[in-house]
């Protein structure tokens, strides 16, 4: 009885020990971080002097060249993994309006071309507008009332949703789709409701999907504001005329990276526990939450843990990914590498929903792991980490789910991020220096825990 009661005194101090120097550990990442922390400075750097970096673009040719550089300086090896990217270019800016009112004469309206969009070219497209919600309505109205015309997609965001990527995942399929869609029934152009919550004057672009063998229309995002004021024209006169002109184009496939960079691991150097966030951003902005972010709190990680002198049992990888926008490339290029290579992930984790405070972390995994990473709740909930139920992972990390990988998302506050996602207003000012220190001390340590006990 004696031996019996001894054992679980052994057993019980020795996981109180373990979950005191946990918090301990995690206590100095946070320290180090919210005091010393360099993600701030790594985020105004790639943002205000590298910029907009879209795939195939000189601005993602030199965020190449400066990850490379500044994970050289914490790491304890770093690569660049070739992928060829899709090339497309905006061209000179668009225009759009409604051109013969007879109550309002000409008005102006604030759109931009969908990334992947054919361009019209100087001669633009003009036409009457149809205005639909969704794909049933479309289908509904047919080749007979659609062909020759403009469809508009007015469907919004749902703002009754708590969780803004709910809101935003009700509606983006009208900007992926749509163009196709309205193809089928003989449109000439497509005008899509911007992915945004609030009265806006910017569009929001993002990219398009045309399907095999049906046309391809040119296609434009058109700001929340004038996509109300746009409704209410067309329900005050039926016969009006639009016009947009664009002049993008698609080059051939352009050659680019992943920045890969590792810490090795002293125990198991051969398990994986993969970081990131991906490189490239759309080019109307500085890129600075979608998805600047998340590479500076990514490679924060693997900096934090070589400052407080933390020596990983397993090999920690930060991957920034490139083309995640418009092609996802990049990160099916690593899942098939680390297939290739017979790599063994335990854990790939992502942050691209902005520098916001932290929630917590989304999960694509099994139970076991997800109960195994709840049961970690304790030492994050004091650093305001209490939300661990959702499913997700990221789109860069998701291709390694296929491969058995738990894939795991950063989960910060969403509520504002949708009034910069895709748009000229994702920029450094837009940033809060403490809301994205503690995002990166907050997967650190994550990843920590993950280190430390396995999954």
């Amino acid at each position: 009885m004696r031996i019996v009661l001894l054992c679980l005194f052994v057993i019980c101090y020795s996981a109180a020990y373990s979950q005191s120097n946990d918090a301990s550990a995690i206590k100095q990442i946070y320290s180090e971080e919210l005091s010393r922390g360099k993600s701030y400075s790594m985020l105004e750097y790639l943002t205000t002097t590298i910029g907009a970096r879209l795939s195939g673009s000189p601005g993602a040719a030199a965020a190449v060249e400066w990850g490379r550089h500044e994970l050289d300086n914490f790491t304890d090896s770093v690569f660049l993994q070739p992928v060829m990217v899709p090339h497309w270019i905006r061209g000179q800016k668009e225009v759009g309006r409604v051109i013969n009112s007879k109550k309002r004469g000409v008005v102006e309206m604030n759109v931009c071309a969908l990334g992947m969009s054919v361009g019209t070219g100087p001669s633009g497209v003009t036409g009457s507008i149809v205005e639909v919600k969704s794909f049933d309505e479309l289908k509904q109205l047919g080749e007979k009332n659609v062909k020759g015309k403009i469809v508009f997609f007015n469907r919004p965001m749902d703002p009754s949703k708590f969780n803004t990527f709910e809101a935003y995942g009700g509606a983006v399929e009208q900007r992926a789709l749509g163009p196709s869609e309205a193809a089928k029934y003989g449109a000439t152009g497509v005008i899509v409701r911007s992915m945004g919550l609030n009265q806006e004057d910017y569009p929001h672009t993002g990219g398009l999907r045309y399907t095999v063998n049906i046309a391809k229309l040119p296609a434009i995002a058109i700001s929340t504001k004038h996509a109300d004021l746009l409704s209410k024209i067309l329900k005050e006169e039926k016969d009006i005329q639009f016009y947009f002109e664009t002049h993008c184009e698609t080059l051939p496939d352009a050659p680019s990276y992943n920045v890969v960079a590792e810490i090795k691991g002293s125990e198991f150097p051969n398990e994986i526990i993969v970081v990131g966030g991906h490189l490239d951003s759309w080019d109307l902005a500085q890129g600075a939450h979608d998805d600047g972010a998340g590479c500076v709190q990514s490679m924060e990680v693997l900096r934090l843990f070589k400052v407080i002198g933390y020596k990983p049992k397993r090999t920690i990888r930060v991957v920034l990914f490139m083309n995640e926008e418009n092609g996802l490339r990049g990160g099916l290029e690593y899942a098939r590498q680390a297939e290739l290579k017979k790599e063994k992930h335990i854990a790939a984790v992502e942050s691209d929903d902005g520098g916001f405070t932290p929630r917590g972390f989304t999960m694509t995994a099994t139970e076991a792991v997800r109960t195994k990473i709840k049961s970690w709740k304790p030492l994050l909930e004091p650093y305001g980490l209490y939300s661990f139920d959702n499913e997700g992972g990221g789109a860069d990390i998701g291709p390694l789910q296929a491969q058995g990988v738990p894939i795991i998302g950063f989960l910060p506050d969403s509520q504002r991020y949708f009034d910069y996602h895709h748009t000229q207003e994702d920029t450094i000012d837009k940033v809060s220096k403490r809301e994205l220190e503690l995002g990166a001390a907050s997967m650190a340590s994550l990843i920590y825990l993950i280190d430390q006990y396995g999954l």
